[in-house]
């Protein structure tokens, strides 16, 4: 085989590894269940807003 064609079957199987990888991390997202959003805190937050007349 000349080495263009080794380099052709080596990128493949790389490839098919990194198809095959991410399904496999988006089946393990996936089961995890819902995603709910994070808990809004109960700390009054206070803003401060300064005018200057130049």
């Amino acid at each position: 085989m000349d080495r263009g064609k080794i380099i052709a079957i080596i990128t493949g199987i790389i490839s098919i590894l990194l198809a095959v990888a991410y399904l496999v991390i988006v089946q393990i997202l996936d089961f995890r269940g819902e995603m709910k959003p994070a808990p809004i805190t109960q700390i009054q937050t206070q803003f401060v807003v300064a005018s200057f007349n130049g």
